[in-house]
């Protein structure tokens, strides 16, 4: 186990934590505001009237936050590579 083996593990779980971090608030965010819109397009349906298919503060926030949660995203997966690759590199 070489000096490199470690930097790498240790960095890797590192990213993999903040990833995690940075993914979590606005993915959960992200879940409330879709089935809040499902709830309003229910009523909507329910009381006969139609629903604007244009862009909302709603539907903007959500595409935030989903940008926001991916990237938290990939910042774990980056985390996991470098890991794995902690493994990879010879002692």
């Amino acid at each position: 186990m070489g000096v490199l083996n470690l930097v790498l593990w240790a960095a890797g779980a590192g990213l993999i934590v903040i990833g995690v971090a940075r993914a979590r608030g606005p993915w959960a965010r992200y879940q409330a505001l879709r089935e809040q819109d499902a709830n309003v397009a229910r009523y909507e349906r329910w009381r006969g009237g139609l629903r604007d298919d244009g862009a909302t503060g709603a539907s903007v926030a959500m595409q935030v936050l989903r940008r926001q949660a991916r990237n938290g995203a990939l910042i774990a997966a980056a985390g996991a590579a470098l890991f794995v690759g902690g493994f990879a590199v010879p002692a």
